[in-house]
């Protein structure tokens, strides 16, 4: 496992993006970007699309839906956009916007546009840029969830982001949320997807507290330092931001947190260097996590078993549009598999009551 740094590709086929309309209307709400462009994509997300736009000497990023998106709420540029207006000036790790267009007419979909952030992301597989020796693991490790933690430290009164959403009733809503989900873009029988989604609605626990979460938190959605890699310089893909439970969160970034005994299909699902040799495992996570926070976790296991389940829901998402023709990204076509080996690791933890 290494790392690489943020590099675009020749955008996909089917993907491109109408250049004169998108230069006309950079011209008139980002002057300094005036002139022809050059479009290319950032290749690894599997939601939203990410293109970069080289405008003479300098850069930007925008940030569409997915083509043949069926689920408007979940891909919201907006409220994207507004979001991360308001966070990055009180969170330097999240990137600035620049301008938002809700007019179809320019590229076929709202869109924004914002900085770009230079730096290292890990992945799997990636070149041998950066070698991750067992006390780096460790380092990266910690450091990825103290900056989760301090995301929840933030408070959402004088950042103005009360009313992004609703922390009332969050995590029944997100259970059974997911569970609707997972029944619209069902493409087979999955008898532990069904167990999993009853356990959770019968074990809900009590909300902690309300908090700005990300609810994508994994090694992939944050950018390293090239200087030093244990310093994370931004967070990425604020398109699921609210105000929620923060454990919510946690348990997402416990469901994408692979260790070395996992199955081996479970490994197949990496994000990350999560199961290198002196990483933290899930448990330490969870222990790391309340030191920094002084919140107590009185039980883990379910959020774990949730992250899995909510992973295994947008896995079958991504698949189900490619099963209908709404993509034919090729990447898409070997997803079935995983939510069953997603369901089936959430059932093995209910049974063990272990992470």
């Amino acid at each position: 496992m290494s790392a690489e740094f943020i590099d675009t590709a020749p955008i996909r086929p089917g993907e491109e993006l109408p250049l004169a309309p998108l230069e006309a209307w950079l011209k008139e709400h980002i002057p300094s970007a005036a002139g022809p462009i050059l479009v290319e994509q950032f290749p690894a997300g599997h939601s939203n699309l990410t293109y970069l736009l080289r405008c003479g000497p300098g850069e930007l990023v925008l940030r569409r839906p997915p083509f043949g998106n069926q689920v408007k709420s979940a891909h919201d540029m907006g409220r994207e956009f507004r979001v991360l207006s308001r966070l990055s000036k009180v969170y330097p790790p999240a990137p600035r916007p620049f301008a938002f267009c809700d007019d179809e007419n320019v590229i076929g979909a709202p869109f924004y546009v914002m900085e770009r952030r230079r730096g290292l992301i890990l992945r799997t597989p990636a070149p041998s840029q950066l070698v991750i020796d067992r006390d780096l693991a460790r380092h990266l490790s910690t450091a990825l969830i103290d900056q989760l933690a301090l995301l929840h430290s933030i408070n959402c009164h004088s950042a103005d982001l009360a009313d992004l959403g609703k922390p009332e009733g969050y995590i029944e809503r997100q259970v059974c949320g997911w569970a609707k989900r997972y029944e619209q873009a069902r493409t087979a029988e999955e008898p532990e997807m069904e167990r999993v989604a009853g356990w959770l609605h019968e074990h809900l626990p009590a909300v902690s507290r309300a908090a700005v979460i990300h609810n994508d938190y994994k090694y992939d959605n944050v950018v390293l330092s090239p200087e030093d890699p244990t310093r994370i310089i931004a967070v990425l893909d604020w398109e699921m931001a609210t105000l929620g439970d923060p454990l919510m969160d946690l348990g997402t970034t416990l469901g994408y947190w692979i260790e070395a005994g996992d199955p081996e299909a479970l490994k197949q699902t990496a994000f990350g260097p999560t199961a290198l040799p002196g990483s933290l495992t899930r448990h330490e996570l969870v222990t790391r996590y309340e030191e920094k926070t002084g919140a107590a976790i009185p039980d883990p296991v379910f959020f774990y078993c949730f992250g899995l389940f909510k992973i295994a829901v947008i896995v079958q998402q991504i698949y189900a549009r490619y099963v209908r023709g709404h993509t034919s990204d090729p990447r898409f076509a070997g997803l079935g598999g995983l939510v069953g080996v997603l369901a089936r690791q959430a059932d093995k933890a209910i049974l063990t009551q272990k992470l």
